[in-house]
């Protein structure tokens, strides 16, 4: 019989996230985004990570600013709403961070190819870009059929995936759904999977509906119960996106010394996720919380 790998994300994070590893997150762009993970990252302070996402909104700035990470293999590092991450520009103009430019799609193509196995994976529209000029993983190739010039994007795999979903299992075997991103991808490519959920449920609830299934136990090193882990980022059917918290990082991200205040606030002292909940306060996470429910159509799974 499986044995259950529902840890509390302390153990987890300093298990499978130890100092250099090469962590995917921000794999649902916008949503989803495993924050709680990243902080727990923080507050243990690992050192010499390589980030890996597509759109990790500010989850790598927060990171980069307190001093985890060597390299960025990213399509966009920011803020979504108010544009920059300051401590990303900070890092990039002091020469402190190595960064490796993708585009959404070679992103998800370099990922796709770590999934499947494959050394590289073709595509065209890289080629009429830069990328090429900083990213030492995109190379020209001949179509072996066609002679056609395409690009290959090289095959990455992550040490870990940090994967946060609606609910789990005990097991690893997990549910989400909305915007997916490279979510699937990225798990299958990873050596290790860090789960984070808002719920923990039965494994008959999750076996009821198989489509659901992103990345399958088995393939998951650890699960760990956290409600509210990814705000400020929103999860379809739980809480919506926290507009104020990324306007509010702005302001606490303009310089090392606010900064400094703000993680002192929000990570160091934040040892337990309950911590963070008494920090949001109920007020404000009954304002996050969904004001219409919009369900999907069931389906019948019946033999």
């Amino acid at each position: 019989m499986a044995s259950s790998k529902l840890v509390p994300l302390a153990d987890a994070v300093d298990r499978f996230v130890p100092d250099g590893s090469s962590v995917a997150a921000g794999l649902c762009l916008e949503a989803m985004i495993p924050f709680a993970a990243g902080r727990e990252i923080m507050r243990q302070g690992r050192r010499g990570l390589t980030l890996i996402g597509p759109i990790s909104d500010i989850l790598f700035d927060q990171l980069i600013g307190a001093g985890c990470v060597a390299r960025v293999q990213a399509a966009w590092v920011g803020n979504v709403i108010t544009g920059s991450g300051y401590n990303f520009r900070r890092a990039v103009e002091s020469d402190a961070l190595v960064v490796e430019d993708h585009s959404n799609l070679s992103m998800a193509m370099a990922l796709k190819a770590g999934a499947m196995g494959l050394p590289f994976m073709p595509m065209r529209s890289a080629l009429g870009s830069d990328l090429f000029s900083t990213n030492p993983g995109l190379r020209r190739i001949a179509c072996p059929f066609t002679g056609e010039t395409l690009a290959a994007v090289a095959a990455i795999v992550p040490d870990v995936a940090l994967i946060h979903v609606q609910r789990a299992d005990v097991y690893g075997n997990s549910h989400a759904w909305g915007c997916l991103g490279v979510m699937r991808d990225a798990g299958l490519a990873s050596r290790h999977v860090l789960l984070t959920a808002e719920e923990i449920v039965p494994t008959e609830l999750i076996s009821r509906d198989p489509n659901r299934v992103v990345v399958p136990g088995l393939r998951v090193s650890a699960v760990s119960h956290v409600p509210w882990g990814a705000h400020p980022a929103p999860v379809p059917g739980h809480y919506n996106r926290d507009h104020q918290a990324f306007l509010d990082y702005r302001d606490q991200s303009r310089s090392p010394e606010v900064f400094a205040r703000w993680r002192k606030r929000w990570v160091d002292g934040v040892a337990q996720p309950e911590d963070y909940l008494g920090l949001l306060g109920e007020e404000r996470m009954r304002a996050l919380r969904l004001q219409h429910r919009g369900f999907s159509e069931p389906v019948d799974y019946g033999y």
